[in-house]
């Protein structure tokens, strides 16, 4: 007997997560937060922990914390749900709303795992492929949107690994013309774009995707969903029921109640994309496609691969392979970093693309 041929058939051919860490390089890979994490938030969560934190189950609905992002986003609590990062909750939407003899529509190129979870919980990935900019194709989109068992879809703004956003008023025309759930993931909102939560009070078919993680707690793996309250008690059946853990809780409220030392470092970031786009259009045969997160996606003149390699080599590491099809084949995308690493990038990249 092959352990292989008591997988499921269908995610047999499924490639891992892999994470391939390198040492003394660095890091414009990930899209994280390059700051520090502010001294006095620290000082501050350990000062509010209790013993109990470790020993004790977390509140399995977090309703303190739902009740501050709900202070913060005008959000009411019951209709937000706490999730281990971003992705525990896009499978946990897929796993309630998707499966078997459903679809879910993606526009791509786009985060690669609401394909992945997709194939996971044997819900059919439906590729709408972009417009040359990267805007949506809104005709093929909810053409296919309108097809006979699609549940769900997808849409990011700003984008994962393009950085362009899509207007409200557009999500609003998408949210008219269908009756299955439109999911906004807004994990970049911090660094531009128009958020979609408002929109939550006037169509039950929206949910709305945000992340801790890009400004403040990447570590600890915190995200959170908003939507109407029917689709909430949904979710609430499928949800593991202490899927996020106390301390992550309490460092979330301590984040929530310090935000202007992010603000900060937002406000930081937001001016180095700024400068890093144009400098790096300075650069010839270097196309920058310009982006509202906080990172950049370009084109380069010569095979990406093996500017991904030189790069590392020079020590520093950006994101190779952000895509390999919908014309991402010649790209490669950068993280912003502090102004010091990416002066170092740009004096790297410059070496290394050919006069």
């Amino acid at each position: 007997m092959q352990i292989r041929d008591l997988v499921r058939e269908d995610i047999r051919n499924l490639v891992p997560y892999e994470p391939h860490p390198y040492g003394d390089v660095i890091k414009l890979d990930a899209n994280e937060n390059p700051h520090t994490f502010p001294a006095p938030v620290i000082k501050e969560i350990f000062e509010t922990l209790t013993g109990d934190v470790f020993t004790r189950y977390p509140d399995p609905l977090g309703n303190e914390l739902r009740k501050a992002i709900g202070q913060v986003t005008g959000a009411s609590p019951e209709n937000i749900i706490l999730g281990n990062g971003s992705d525990e909750l896009i499978q946990l939407l897929l796993q309630t709303f998707g499966g078997p003899g459903r679809r879910v529509v993606i526009p791509a190129p786009t985060f690669s795992m609401y394909k992945i979870h997709g194939q996971i919980t044997g819900t059919e990935p439906v590729e709408i492929p972009r417009n040359s900019d990267f805007t949506l194709d809104e005709e093929r989109l909810l053409a296919e949107m309108q097809v006979a068992g699609t549940t769900t879809a997808f849409i990011a703004t700003p984008n994962n690994p393009t950085g362009t956003v899509v207007p409200v008023a557009q999500v609003r025309r998408i949210l008219e013309q269908v009756d299955s759930l439109v999911i906004i993931d807004e994990a970049y909102i911090d660094f531009g774009g128009q958020t979609c939560l408002p929109l939550i009070r006037e169509y039950p078919n929206l949910v709305v995707l945000r992340t801790f993680s890009k400004v403040a707690l990447a570590g600890l793996r915190l995200g959170y969903l908003t939507a109407d309250t029917a689709v909430v008690r949904e979710l609430l059946k499928v949800k593991q029921p202490y899927n996020v853990n106390a301390f992550s809780q309490a460092a979330a409220r301590a984040v929530l109640r310090n935000w202007q030392y992010f603000r900060d470092q937002i406000e930081e970031i937001v001016a180095e994309r700024e400068r890093l786009e144009a400098e790096m259009g300075k650069i010839k045969g270097i196309d920058v496609v310009p982006s509202k997160a906080n990172f950049i996606l370009f084109r380069v003149p010569v095979p990406a691969a093996g500017l991904h390699d030189a790069l590392l080599e020079s020590g520093v590491l950006v994101r190779k392979n952000p895509g390999i099809t919908h014309g991402l084949e010649q790209c490669l995308r950068v993280t912003v970093g502090t102004r010091q690493e990416n002066d170092f990038f740009l004096e790297k990249l410059t070496k290394l693309i050919p006069i």
